[in-house]
């Protein structure tokens, strides 16, 4: 029964503990499947065998029927023709006939036994094979997605990181200092001619657009007195 054993072994692993050890989980599922495969054509074999055992046995056990059918007749004829002892010789034989039939009834009706067995087992097998067939894919998934994950994770606490930051900080740092020197300059300097045009156009703009205000403000007035 060592293939009825390993079934039960196979059929009953956990799947996912399996993969949670595995470094190359795509390999172990496909040793799984491979060996679940393989247990299928053991029991399937043997279920084969059974059916060419029932087969036989009940080739021998119509034979012997029919042999203890003729020895009864041989000692019906017998005993119709006042050989008694001819009738009670072929009754024996008959008897011994008859021992080795309900040999072979008990022989087929425990074969009959084992191949429901086997029956029910290749259908409980296939059920386990096909389950982790459909499943094969998405574990192999969810183990690639949760390695890249845990290498994210890694690389994000690495002290390489933090020290890039660190440096980055003071990168901007210096340009915040490079900066205020710019600035540094501006302050306090003296306006060039340019400059100082400029900023007499800017006043003046402001200042005729103020008048231009006050005129339109005064006509209104004196419209709304009248």
């Amino acid at each position: 029964m060592g293939i009825f054993s390993r079934f039960t072994d196979i059929v009953n692993s956990n799947i996912n503990a399996i993969l949670d050890k595995a470094e190359e989980p795509e390999k172990i599922v496909r040793l799984m499947i491979q060996e679940m495969e393989d247990t299928l054509v053991e029991v399937r074999s043997a279920a084969a065998r059974a059916i060419a055992d029932k087969k036989e046995i009940t080739r021998k056990l119509n034979a012997l029927e029919h042999e203890a059918r003729e020895w009864q007749s041989k000692a019906e004829l017998a005993l119709d023709k006042n050989r008694e002892d001819l009738a009670k010789a072929a009754l024996a034989e008959k008897a011994q006939v008859t021992k080795a039939v309900d040999s072979l009834k008990h022989q087929l009706t425990a074969v009959a036994e084992g191949l429901e067995k086997l029956n029910g087992d290749i259908a409980s097998l296939e059920d386990k094979l096909a389950y982790a067939k459909s499943r094969q894919q998405a574990l192999v998934v969810r183990h690639q997605t949760a390695s890249k994950r845990l290498e994210v994770r890694k690389r994000l606490h690495d002290y390489r990181i933090d020290d890039a930051l660190v440096r980055f900080e003071q990168y901007e740092r210096r340009m915040d200092d490079l900066e205020g020197r710019v600035e540094a300059y501006d302050m306090g300097g003296k306006k060039n001619l340019a400059q100082e045009i400029t900023d007499l156009e800017s006043t003046e703009a402001v200042e005729q657009e103020l008048r231009a205000l006050k005129a339109r403000r005064a006509g209104k007035s004196t419209g709304a007195q009248e």
